[in-house]
């Protein structure tokens, strides 16, 4: 009996794989995520999902994180505001990244959070951040193969994933190439 480094390809796997995603009338299976730090994850927005696929020719496991054109943009918006956050600011330290015991002034706070709102919206406002649909594939991944997916879709539904899936493993995925921006005042509808 053959051993696989990597238990994404290995047969055995597979087929346990093929059997849930049968069991589950789908041609994929949701990942739960045990990092707190994913909580957008199956929020609508993005998904990490498993699914066989096909690599050179063998089966494979794709683990994906599919996620709206959208959420990229405004992840990538937010990391250029906050950049320009820490070089004014060096002593502060972003909500996502604090440690237990963490103190900062709450004026100083509230300064650093409006000049972050006001960068976010001068960054929208001048469109610096244009995103476009993309595929990064990850082979070197500890499971399978690793795929981060952009859509431009409004929200990551089942029948996109399933879409995405039929596409992909049928090689006729064609991905939007024209460049977008966004701004947050259209969610605040």
């Amino acid at each position: 009996m053959a051993t696989y480094k990597n238990e994404g390809f290995d047969p055995a796997t597979i087929q346990r794989l093929k059997e849930e995603c049968q069991a589950e009338g789908s041609a994929f299976v949701y990942v739960e995520d045990e990092d707190d730090d994913l909580e957008v994850l199956n929020s609508g927005e993005c998904v990490h999902v498993q699914f066989v696929g096909k690599y050179k020719g063998d089966e494979v496991i794709y683990d994906a994180i599919i996620y709206t054109l959208r959420l990229h943009h405004s992840s990538l918006v937010y990391e250029m505001a906050m950049e320009k956050v820490k070089k004014s600011f060096p002593q502060y330290v972003p909500v996502e990244d604090r440690k237990p015991g963490y103190r900062i002034d709450p004026e100083l706070e509230e300064e650093i959070e409006l000049f972050l709102t006001e960068l976010i919206e001068e960054i929208e406002e001048n469109e610096s951040v244009k995103v476009q649909e993309h595929i990064e594939t990850d082979l070197d991944f500890e499971f399978g193969i690793s795929l981060d997916v952009c859509l431009n879709v409004e929200e990551i539904s089942e029948d996109v994933i399933e879409d995405f899936i039929e596409q992909f493993n049928n090689n006729t995925l064609k991905l939007d190439t024209t460049l977008y921006s966004f701004t947050s005042e259209e969610t605040e509808e």
